[in-house]
This record gives structure tokens, C-alpha cells and sequence, in this order.
């Protein structure tokens, strides 16, 4: 049976994973790719960062993007939501501290759902020290959709 996720249950699948589909249109195609996040409860607000390049021009150009997260245990149970948002660029000095709460954030999840070290966060964080910052940005929600199927036997 295929559910409608209700806004709380939308909101709970955000916030407990940290890798999404970003979608996105560059010169009238639709792009989507995977993207590492950090739903951020306490502005509603994801947080993601990314090196210069395409999808940076592209989002500048069309701030209109989405972002879908999924769990999926089997074809007969998973639960999906798409995000649609606006696109934000960080700037100044809260980039730092935006890409703080980042990887704080999906350490946390990390830890909790797949009980396994994340040195990889580590050297991230170091990183967000250097000059060289990577632009980090926010997907200001504007709509969260989901749904869930569960088929049991």
C-alpha cells in the first residue's frame, strides 16, 4: 500500500539521513546528482556545500531546486519525500559557521545510523579553515512532499 507522508513524517526522513538527489536545470535539461547535507531544524533549512563549477552557475542562473531523499529496504518498502526549495548562496562569515553545523550535523547522523568512524568529516573540517572555502549553500524549503510503501505478507 503507497502512503502519503504527512509534513512530521516528511520532516523526520530529512533530518535523519545525509545524502540526497539534487535537482537542479542547467541550459533547459534537468541535472540530478548526489549531494551530501544537513537539514538544519533550526531555521528549516538545508545546508550543503559544493566546489565552483556547473551546478554552482547553474543554481545562480535558476534558483529554483529540489532535493529527494530516500530509504529503501526492499521494492515493497521504502519511503521517499522531494524537497522543492530556492537556492542560497552563503556568504561571508557565515559560511564557516554554516559548514560547522554541516559536519557536526552529519557526523551525529552518521554515528547514530551506521555506528562507524567518519574521519572523513574530520579532514573536511579542516578544510573549511583554509582560504580556499568551498561554496557552501542553503536549500531554503518552500514545499516537502512523501510517500511510503510498505507491503507486508
Amino acid at each position: 500500500m503507497i502512503k502519503t507522508l504527512n509534513k512530521k513524517e516528511s520532516l523526520k526522513l530529512l533530518e535523519n539521513n545525509y545524502i540526497g538527489y539534487l535537482g537542479y536545470i542547467y541550459r533547459n535539461s534537468p541535472y540530478i546528482l548526489p549531494m551530501t547535507y544537513y537539514f538544519n531544524k533550526e531555521n528549516n533549512s538545508i545546508i550543503c556545500y559544493s566546489a565552483k563549477g556547473h551546478k554552482i552557475k547553474a543554481m545562480r542562473k535558476n534558483s529554483n531546486i529540489s532535493l529527494g531523499v530516500t530509504e529503501i529496504e526492499s521494492a515493497n518498502n521504502w519511503r521517499s519525500i522531494l524537497v522543492h526549495g530556492t537556492f542560497e548562496e552563503l556568504k561571508g562569515s557565515n559560511i564557516k559557521h554554516e559548514l560547522h553545523t554541516f559536519s557536526m550535523g552529519v557526523k551525529k547522523i552518521i554515528k547514530q545510523k551506521e555506528n562507524r568512524d567518519v574521519d572523513f568529516i574530520s579532514e573536511f573540517s579542516s578544510k573549511i579553515y583554509l582560504d580556499d572555502l568551498p561554496i557552501a549553500f542553503l536549500i531554503k524549503i518552500n514545499e516537502i512532499t512523501g510517500k511510503q510503501r510498505s507491503f507486508h505478507h
